[in-house]
């Protein structure tokens, strides 16, 4: 399938290995030493987020997944705390689980935000709390800064450390007018999202928590020894795509607009607060799953990864994550295309 136009940012021109190769070779100095890109990464990833420092891992999952090991280990608590949805428990296979021997203790309504009072509710011991900005599986939907400092402030006054799945804190960041890091004990960056980059991830914190996490790294088999080029896209998309997170964040509510207008379908929220928000389709997944792949093969254009499903079977929904390539698609043009999926079952 030749696809030219991509509404997301996981397929796509610019994430062809042509494409990246040329985008490196022109950020990639003559006396560019091996360590010289991942060090450059930790360095402006940690000062970026207002951290001591931070460590290069080859994976978010072997990210997080140490970050909770060493925050158990710290607190002598193997249980954590956080939202239905988490992607450490919907995504990664219980690997706290099967790989540390942690449990999860899910707190508060899936569908909904996590709240103070749900924290509260929590009656275990917790080595951790854990949570995802913006969280995805609910439509990319944040807490207010307010919400956020009274949550971490009771897990610092209940000895419970905190820990940030920042995935995408960048487009998260677009929304709070202070450096949203600073309430978290250790917060994790994914390199490949609004980035952009190939794989990897950054996790920051104190010196004496990221030296920790740097022995569970090793353990691992994360402690790479090549690891330049992966944080060398991810410095490209550093230097190329922070500065426009903004951007990112206008367009997509420029788009959730024309698609609530339209009236076909409808967003949540309906006015983003990041570059991700969801599209509900009035259409069973499995029809909406075969419209998109048939636009794909007549038009070239990759309207949305994958459908996702509702309890109602009559409906589904999908994830639009704004970036470069979104750019290329103006408001009418999306609300047109979603219009018109049913005529391409």
């Amino acid at each position: 399938m030749d696809i030219r136009r991509s509404l997301s940012n996981h397929a796509g021109p610019r994430r062809s290995p042509h494409e990246v190769l040329r985008r490196l070779a022109e950020r990639v100095t003559p006396g560019t030493a091996p360590e010289d890109p991942v060090r450059e990464l930790e360095e402006r990833v940690a000062g970026l987020l207002g951290k001591p420092k931070a460590l290069f891992f080859p994976s978010g999952t072997m990210a997080q997944q140490t970050a909770l090991r060493v925050h158990a280990e710290a607190t002598k608590k193997h249980a954590f705390a956080g939202h239905p949805q988490s992607h450490l428990h919907v995504w990664e296979n219980q690997g706290y689980s099967a790989v540390h021997g942690l449990r999860f203790h899910p707190a508060g309504d899936r569908h909904a935000l996590l709240t103070l009072d749900d924290l509260k509710a929590v009656r275990e011991p917790l080595a951790a709390i854990v949570i995802e900005l913006p969280q995805r599986d609910i439509g990319g939907r944040l807490p207010t800064f307010e919400e956020l400092e009274a949550q971490t402030r009771w897990a610092k006054q209940n000895g419970v450390k905190t820990h940030c799945d920042g995935a995408r804190i960048w487009e998260a960041q677009t929304a709070y007018e202070q450096n949203v890091a600073g309430l978290f004990d250790t917060v994790y960056v994914s390199l490949y999202k609004g980035l952009e980059g190939v794989r990897g991830a950054v996790l920051a914190g104190d010196e004496e928590t990221i030296g920790h996490a740097e022995v569970w790294r090793r353990r691992l088999g994360g402690a790479i020894a090549d690891a330049w080029p992966l944080a060398a896209i991810a410095l490209m998309g550093m230097d190329e795509n922070l500065p426009r997170m903004r951007e990112f964040k206008s367009h997509a509510q420029e788009l959730a607009k024309a698609i609530n207008d339209d009236g076909f379908a409808h967003t949540t929220p309906e006015t983003p607060l990041t570059p991700l928000f969801h599209v509900h389709l009035p259409m069973p997944r499995d029809k909406a799953q075969q419209a998109m792949e048939n636009l794909s093969e007549e038009t070239g254009i990759k309207l949305f990864l994958y459908a996702r499903s509702n309890p109602d079977e009559r409906r589904c929904s999908f994830e639009i994550s704004v970036g470069v390539n979104a750019l290329e698609f103006t408001p009418r043009e999306v609300a047109e295309l979603i219009r018109g999926l049913p005529s391409r079952v």
